[in-house]
């Protein structure tokens, strides 16, 4: 087994490491390179959809990427606790027929010892945007990293 540093129990410093490293990991869209951070036999719950272990993740992710292009994604440390880490995030897509979408979640995450992610819950909810109403674009520069970001 390899380990996925950082590993709980979580500090704020390696809480806030976990967080971006996922932000930076889900803005490759890279179903298979995301599906490595979790278990094996990690348990998803994502808005009404129940996914269970890494083929089913990058089955999941896979659709997903599909259909909500452009996707670029900020997610933000709300607390954490031993190996559990609270997040909530915006990300930002359009599909098919051209609507841009901002949508605001929260994520509850709990992790092995080897710091891989055995539990991810998440919560999300969808706003149609106009185009020029955009501010996620690709991935976070440097110089954002660690700031936080509004609530509309």
């Amino acid at each position: 087994m390899t380990d996925r540093p950082p590993l709980p129990p979580f500090t704020r410093e390696s809480a806030a490491q976990k967080v971006q490293a996922a932000e930076d990991a889900w803005n490759t869209r890279d179903p298979h390179k995301v599906a490595l951070a979790y278990s094996e036999d990690s348990v998803w719950r994502n808005r009404d959809t129940f996914v269970t272990g890494r083929a089913e993740i990058v089955e999941f992710l896979t659709a997903k990427w599909a259909r909500e292009r452009e996707y670029a994604l900020r997610k933000d440390l709300w607390a954490f606790d031993g190996n559990r880490i609270a997040v909530r995030f915006q990300y930002e897509c359009r599909d098919d027929e051209g609507q841009w979408w901002r949508s605001y979640g929260n994520e509850l995450w709990e992790f092995d010892e080897h710091g891989l992610m055995t539990r991810r819950e998440a919560s999300i909810n969808d706003v149609p945007i106009e185009e020029k109403e955009r501010r996620v674009v690709g991935p976070r520069p440097e110089n954002e990293r660690g700031l936080s970001f509004p609530v509309r």
